[in-house]
């Protein structure tokens, strides 16, 4: 075999180097993509905390606010998702963290009322669209679709059915305190 001239040298160098540039691009975008999924659902993690931190600090404003952010980070990542599995877990999700958002709304508009029951029809209409979207939320989240998910993200979907049951009980607790039925 001869070897090669300059010329083509320097074209099979350039092809080496096109295909490496290619292979390195599209290895970036793949994790740019991977990186902004995991930075979505950080992002989504980080905007419920903040939400469950402000209602410690008594802001249930700043509460409804990041809880309905982070609905909204949920929904997206429902969007974003090819298998029914997973975009039904988020969508509950989005249900949990939008029942919550009411709840706290709910709550800031007793407190700017001054807190004495019974409340506003306004503040009960709040408490009725949470408690239709943790009913929501725990069908998606119990559905059998939810029960083929991998280990890490069956854990995550019986965290947010495990929150949505929980929220059950603070929903009923606050008509009761409303003076809402």
């Amino acid at each position: 075999m001869d070897p090669p001239t300059g010329a083509s040298s320097r074209r099979s160098v350039q092809g080496v180097i096109s295909a490496g540039m290619f292979v390195a691009i599209m290895s970036g975008i793949c994790s740019l993509a991977l990186g902004q999924v995991l930075g979505e659902e950080a992002e989504m993690e980080r905007l419920y905390l903040r939400a469950e931190e402000a209602i410690a600090n008594e802001d249930p404003e700043g509460a409804a606010m990041n809880a309905g952010r982070a609905a909204l980070m949920a929904s997206q990542l429902a969007k974003s998702r090819e298998g029914q599995a997973e975009a039904q877990m988020f969508r509950g999700a989005s249900r949990l963290f939008r029942a919550q958002e009411y709840a706290y709304r709910a709550l800031a508009l007793f407190e700017r009322a001054g807190g004495q029951p019974p409340a506003s029809s306004g503040v009960c209409q709040s408490t009725q669209l949470a408690e239709q979207h943790i009913r929501h939320s725990l069908k998606l989240l119990a559905g059998d679709e939810v029960a083929v998910l991998n280990q890490h993200r069956r854990q995550q979907a019986q965290r947010f059915h495990s929150d949505a049951a929980d929220w059950v009980l603070t929903i009923n607790g606050l008509n009761e305190d409303f003076e809402c039925r």
